[in-house]
């Protein structure tokens, strides 16, 4: 079984176009922490995960950062393929979260296979519009969602199963797009209601119910 099969959409392609889309691309494994792309780089090439998990932010001019969105295995990078269709420079950085296995399509089989395949197109644009539903949803939160419940809400997703998640005041501040002060104001009045547990570098969730249900107002 080939990569491609692993991505809803490109499963469905001719076999023609997939064996070409597979023999023109470049299978790679990249370390934990490296920064595949930056502000002002040229995107030569269109990422799809394979595995891991690469994140996607952006840092104001005061130095600020904010985590538009992450992609996960069996995604495309959004931004990659805004920069690749308007042939502009990144605007963001992506960095690996995890080591990663990922697929680079070069732009020149990008742009032949976007020519002649219908369905190689309607993968690129479903993936687009997914994501770009999402990022809709960042900045709907950033400008309308208070900034408890957006915490509780990330608190809970980047947990996930687990009780216990390593993470800084500040690392926090960057998933929200906030100060590190609003963060650990915040923090503690959830530890006062005895809602989570804080150590150095760590959350302990102590009561989920209620940070669900606070995320969910």
């Amino acid at each position: 079984m080939g990569w491609s099969e692993k991505f809803e959409g490109l499963a469905s392609l001719p076999k023609d176009i997939r064996d070409e889309l597979e023999s023109r691309s470049q299978v790679m494994d990249v370390p934990e922490g490296t920064t595949v792309f930056a502000p002002g780089m040229h995107a030569d090439n269109l990422l799809l995960l394979l595995s891991g998990t690469v994140r996607v932010q952006q840092v104001s001019e005061s130095g600020r950062e904010i985590v538009l969105y992450r992609v996960e295995a069996g995604e495309s990078c959004v931004m990659t393929t805004a920069c690749l269709i308007a042939h502009e420079d990144y605007a963001a950085e992506g960095i690996t979260e995890t080591a990663c296995r990922a697929v680079a399509i070069p732009r020149k089989v990008f742009d032949d296979l976007a020519a002649k395949s219908d369905a190689f197109r309607q993968f690129v644009f479903s993936s687009y519009a997914r994501r770009i539903t999402d990022l809709f949803g960042v900045i709907e939160a950033l400008a309308f969602q208070r900034v408890d419940i957006r915490l509780a809400q990330r608190l809970l997703k980047l947990a996930g199963e687990a009780d216990t998640l390593e993470t800084t005041h500040q690392k926090l501040a960057t998933e929200l797009g906030t100060a590190r002060e609003v963060v650990s104001r915040q923090l503690r009045e959830f530890q006062r209601r005895g809602w989570i547990e804080q150590n150095r570098g760590s959350v302990t969730l102590l009561d989920r119910g209620a940070l669900e249900a606070l995320s969910e107002e």
